[in-house]
């Protein structure tokens, strides 16, 4: 039975929109920003708790909104059992550690910076356990990652907190890399990248070529992530994070992430020998391994993450078994191991926090101090050593019996006996955590004097321990949630029957060796503690560090190899790795004949193709000669403009010309301060090398475009035109698709030029403020400054020139959706117009004349674009689609008024304003050099002082 609802995407967004709050309410003091981030979190579990009936019964909530259907993207949401239980625990346990965070925290600490990463890491982990494509998932996975590499390293004074975070990263990242690879390969074995597609072709999967490679890529992400042997050793570095961090990331999500998604996927990937082998035994060492050294770590939290290493070797185990019982098990120790769990890391943090240290051989006698604090930790010590009547014990029996039933390579003992010693030390170090922290005599030397914290501060592990008692005496209250995740989990309709006593069984046994060892371990703790420090062992820590190491050292060769500075060297590259390429897919056979013969060469074409190779032959020769250059480089554009006037392109040969204009003006102003000739770098092999590359490279384009001319093909040129009128109300192809068809990446070009434009002024800003500045103006410019700067012919022209040219702009802008032209051509056409003010009557004269901020040009032509584009959102419409009507006002003909032309205004205004900012920007240079500025139309006579002043007598 599946259902649509509306309010799973709005439980998804949630947090993320909640995590701009804390920032500002901290202001309004700390108890106001917890409140308004816990607020987002409770609405977001009042919504799931509206949806939980219809799961409760068996049914599944979906909802999906089409993003990128052609790349089977989407935006789609479901919640079964599986993904009810998570979601539950994320959004329950993120209220409690809001409450804790209230009261951990200290007043140094940014408060609202925490909560701020806490809701990300929210919505991410609400994201993993609600996608329903995988493709989505993988993008919530990695926001986890990232979300928790900033609560781990939150306390950036620390340096174990900052190496911490970036351990966690690195191993999680490269997990969650090799993850996306394995779920790509399932999704093209399906043939669909939803989920619930997915998990309804296991059988498909199983059987298919790639499904160990799928296999082994997913587990990969889901072992790193939940810290499986080997990939175990970063959890507890990650513990340098304040508690409420660990408590939530370490006990509750993140690291369950992992075995969600061996859950998750375990409809698809489990019921094969390369399943049960490779996860139950990555599980059952993890498990004891984990186990072991917790039994020997003095610091409490890091007791807490080793032990949260085994517990999730030990959910690995047990999905890795394969079977519907296992399922259920593992499913009833998550919410065990929820609960105890975050109340064990809270307590750890409460008697961080109240005494000031945590190595449990400073501590020990709390319980007559911190009675509450004692009584809260040993329950929930007590459900993680799996007492009777806690609620631990049920999930650890039932892992016991399905271990008792589990065999390796046809030997009955191995699990059973690996799993009997996981639970004893499991009850070792859970004993230690009781006795040797709140049992036993007081001492007189604690850091700073223990009593119980605040109500608030323990209000959220006692309603933990609670529910640890609630269900160890009560299993039946959890059994719907468990019957409704374990059959999410298998596929299966499921009718688990969850009990204290299960007789006499295996398990029993099991049960009973584990807790007598536990306790003997206990009681011969410290000479083991001793043999444990003296003998040799592999750090974890080392290894990785010396990995990480190694491959730095070698990245930063190749690295120092091959990126030397030189942009030849770069461009060299690039170019023959392009054209190799390019002439691999040309030879290798798949390129049919010709279907067309080329047309004749007239005589003007030719001669302007001689010309053009003329020009480009002279720059290569000519080209330390800045100048030569420069005047080569207008011929080569205006040549170019020419051509796509001979091939009927008007619109790009109005562009190319204007742009050539434009960017020869500003390079002439630049080449004033810079010298005359270019300095010659490149030794004659090089520069050989360089042309043989270059010649290679330009050949290869000529026959790509030969082989273009003489075969046919399709082109969404045909679309265009076909659609061009009736779609955008334009007869002016080109301009139709830069502002409806293809309006997003005009959008897109230009908000880049307008940061290029600032980026030029804010370099000149930095430039003229510092060393630069002085060496400017020391520097002589008398030699080079013309006696007739600003003549009166060139005055009185461009005096005349200036209107007209407005008038030309703006009947090119008018014109452009139905004729040559646009908003684009405008600008360019208006800023030529004004840099020959400039360049007449001076920088001094033209800029005190300016009644428009070029900055406020530049923002006003971006928002109106963005506006117009917006704008078809009120109407259901995608963004930036136009709409274009006819309108006839007496006595006027009738005329078209489009939409379009809003966004073309906007293109047109961030053209000139870029335009003229980097000319602003320029021309600066000069006045800082001491070069005069005339404040009168022309300086016909530079004698004259009243005519002429420089900046310094500006002022």
């Amino acid at each position: 039975m599946s259902n649509s609802s509306s309010l799973l995407p709005i439980i998804a967004i949630l947090p993320f929109l909640g995590a701009l709050i804390p920032g500002v309410m901290i202001r309004a003091g700390r108890t106001a920003c917890a409140t308004f981030t816990a607020l987002p979190t409770l609405i977001a579990l009042v919504m799931l708790a509206v949806l939980a009936p219809q799961v409760l019964q068996g049914g599944v909530v979906q909802t999906e909104i089409a993003w990128l259907p052609q790349l089977g993207l989407s935006v789609a949401f479901f919640l079964d059992g599986l993904g009810l239980l998570f979601a539950a625990m994320i959004l329950g346990v993120g209220l409690l550690i809001t409450l804790y965070a209230r009261y951990y925290l200290s007043g140094e600490d940014p408060m609202g910076q925490f909560y701020v990463y806490l809701l990300l890491f929210q919505g991410a982990m609400l994201g993993i356990v609600i996608s329903d494509n995988i493709l989505l998932l993988l993008i919530f996975w990695e926001l986890t990652s990232l979300s928790s590499f900033l609560l781990i390293g939150y306390w950036k004074h620390l340096p174990e907190g900052r190496q911490g975070a970036r351990m966690a990263l690195a191993v999680t990242g490269a997990g969650g890399l090799a993850m996306i690879g394995g779920m790509l390969i399932l999704g093209d074995i399906a043939g669909s990248y939803n989920l619930t597609d997915i998990l309804d072709q296991g059988e498909a999967i199983r059987a298919s070529e790639w499904y160990l490679p799928a296999l082994v890529l997913i587990l990969l992400g889901a072992f790193t992530k939940s810290a499986q042997f080997p990939f175990h050793f970063w959890l507890p570095h990650a513990m340098a994070a304040p508690t409420p961090v660990s408590a939530y990331l370490h006990s509750a999500t993140m690291v369950k992430a992992g075995v969600f998604l061996m859950a998750r996927m375990w409809p698809v990937l489990s019921g094969t020998e390369a399943w049960f082998y490779i996860v139950s035994i990555v599980g059952l060492v993890t498990m004891v391994l984990g186990a072991l050294i917790a039994l020997f770590k003095d610091d409490l939290k890091a007791l807490l993450a080793f032990s949260t290493v085994s517990h999730l070797g030990l959910l690995t185990m047990l999905l890795g078994f394969g079977t519907d019982k296992a399922a259920v098990a593992a499913v009833f120790h998550i919410i065990n191991h929820l609960t105890f769990k975050a109340a064990l890391f809270m307590t750890a943090g409460i008697v961080d926090h109240e005494t000031h240290t945590r190595d449990i051989k400073r501590l020990g006698g709390l319980a007559k101090f911190m009675p509450v604090t004692a009584l809260i930790g040993t329950v929930a010590a007590l459900s993680m050593a799996g007492i009777p009547f806690f609620n631990g014990f049920l999930s650890k029996e039932m892992m016991l019996e399905e271990a008792s039933h589990t065999g390796w390579f046809g030997n009955p003992w191995i699990v059973p006996a690996l799993a009997t010693l996981g639970a004893l030390l499991s009850v070792a170090y859970s004993l230690r955590f009781i006795f040797h922290v709140f049992a036993g005599p007081p001492r007189d030397d604690y850091p700073a004097k223990p009593h119980d914290p605040p109500f608030g501060m323990y209000a959220a592990p006692a309603l933990l321990c609670v529910l640890v008692m609630l269900i160890g005496i009560l299993p039946w209250v959890a059994e719907p949630v468990v019957t409704v995740a374990a059959s999410a989990v298998t596929g299966a309709d499921l009718h688990p029957h969850l009990k204290i006593w299960h007789g006499v069984t295996p398990a029993l046994f099991m049960s009973i060796v584990a807790v007598l060892g536990g306790a003997v371990l206990l009681a011969i703790h410290r000479p083991l503690d001793r043999a444990w420090q003296d003998a040799p062992r592999p750090e974890a820590k080392v290894i990785f560090d010396a990995l990480v190491g190694g491959a730095a050292g070698l990245a930063r060769r190749v690295s120092e190899a091959l990126h030397d500075g030189a942009i030849s060297r770069y461009l060299a590259i690039f170019v023959v790795a392009t054209v190799a390429l390019g002439a691999i897919a040309v030879f290798d056979g798949g390129l049919a004949p010709a279907t067309r013969a080329l047309l004749p060469i007239p005589p003007v074409a030719a001669a302007g193709w001689l010309l053009l190779i003329g020009a480009t032959a002279l720059i290569v020769v000519n080209h330390r000669n800045r100048f030569r250059a420069l005047v080569l480089l207008g011929v080569i554009g205006l040549m170019i403009s020419g051509g796509f006037v001979y091939l009927s392109a008007p619109d790009l040969a109005l562009t190319q010309i204007s742009v050539e204009t434009v960017t020869i003006m500003l390079l002439l102003l630049a080449l004033h301060f810079m010298p005359k000739h270019s300095p010659r770098e490149s030794a004659p092999a090089r520069r050989l090398r360089d042309g043989a590359i270059a010649v290679i490279a330009g050949g290869g384009v000529a026959t790509l475009a030969m082989m273009f001319l003489t075969r046919d093909f399709s082109s969404i040129s045909e679309f265009h035109l076909a659609n061009s009128y009736k779609g955008g109300g334009g007869t002016n192809v080109v301009n139709v698709i830069l502002v409806d068809f293809r309006g997003y990446d005009t959008y897109g070009e230009i908000i880049v030029l307008g940061i290029a434009g600032l980026t030029i002024y804010a370099l000149m800003e930095a430039l003229l403020n510092g060393p630069a500045a002085r060496r400017l103006r020391a520097r002589d410019f008398s030699r080079d400054r013309s006696r007739d700067r600003h003549p009166l012919m060139m005055v009185v022209g461009t005096r005349a020139m200036l209107p007209i040219a407005t008038m030309v702009g703006i009947y090119i802008f008018l014109r452009g959706h139905n004729q040559p032209g646009g908003g684009f051509v405008a600008g360019l056409v208006i800023s030529i117009a004004l840099l020959m003010q400039y360049m007449a009557s001076g920088f001094g004269w033209t800029q005190t004349r300016k009644r428009i901020e070029y900055h406020l040009m530049i923002g006003w032509g971006v928002v109106i674009a963005g506006l117009t584009g917006a704008a078809a959102w009120l109407f259901g419409e995608p963004f930036l689609t136009s709409t274009f009507g006819y309108v006839h006002w007496p006595p006027i003909e009738e005329f078209e008024l489009a939409s379009a032309m809003a966004f073309d205004l906007g293109v047109f205004l961030t053209v000139l304003g870029a335009v003229m900012l980097m000319l602003y920007s320029l021309s600066r240079i000069a006045r800082y050099a001491g070069e005069s500025v005339n404040v009168e139309p022309m300086d016909y006579d530079p004698s004259l002082k009243r005519n002429i002043k420089t900046p310094r007598e500006d002022g």
